[in-house]
């Protein structure tokens, strides 16, 4: 992903095709994405941040320091930026406004993106993830498309509650998902039209498993498996 990173939304103003916004996505490392907007800049989980950026929103999924970097963050932050993050990350560095989410609530940034925090905890692996924690996905609504960024997460029943055009599922199976095969059950839960794959190639999951990913929703829906640093 060359020099910006993380998720970068997209103009408030006009609607956009799924495809288009898929082709804008970019993927840096684990839940870090970018997706380069004519309007707003959001960045999720920003980590591994190597060029000067702004961001107008940066979502936080939880506090764990692979999801939660200050530092990262403070490459990225304006006296405008939204930082929205679970209570436990608790940035100190400057920022326009800062909103604490837990699962269930939703905010409007800058009047158009709308932003819900949905659950994201471990069922099985609760030492990792518990659901106690209230850490969260988020469901970003804008330029009539929406996307899932999951968060480390299992499948847990919320998922199917939620419907989305695109959803960012994690492939790393030590702390998140049990297999390959519940991560594509999983786009199936959100009702997704297109699934990318992250969270693997660093301390967990290979490109072997976003290959499989693949091949167990080639025929539900489309899955685009971004590089890592594109």
């Amino acid at each position: 992903m060359g020099s910006d990173q993380c998720i970068s939304l997209v103009d408030a103003g006009a609607n956009m095709t799924v495809d288009k916004l898929v082709e804008n996505i970019h993927w840096i490392q684990q839940s870090c994405f970018k997706i380069q907007g004519s309007k707003y800049k959001i960045y999720t989980d920003p980590v591994s941040i190597t060029a000067n950026d702004q961001a107008d929103i940066i979502l936080i999924t939880h506090p764990h320091g692979d999801h939660y970097s200050p530092s990262d963050i403070d490459k990225l932050v304006t006296s405008k930026t939204i930082l929205i993050a679970p209570a436990e990350c608790n940035y100190t560095g400057t920022v326009g406004k800062r909103v604490i989410l837990i699962p269930g609530q939703a905010y409007m940034a800058f009047g158009s993106v709308r932003i819900e925090a949905v659950p994201a905890y471990n069922i099985n692996k609760t030492q990792f993830h518990p659901k106690s924690n209230n850490w969260v996905g988020y469901v970003v609504k804008m330029n009539g498309v929406t996307f899932y960024q999951a968060g480390d997460t299992e499948r847990v029943p919320e998922m199917k509650n939620i419907t989305t055009d695109i959803a960012m599922l994690s492939l790393g199976q030590t702390y998140t998902f049990d297999n390959v095969n519940d991560a594509a059950e999983a786009a199936k839960d959100v009702k997704a039209k297109v699934a990318i794959p992250m969270h693997f190639g660093l301390y967990e999951g290979t490109a072997a498993d976003a290959t499989t990913f693949k091949g167990l929703l080639e025929s539900s829906m489309k899955v685009v498996i971004k590089t890592k640093g594109e």
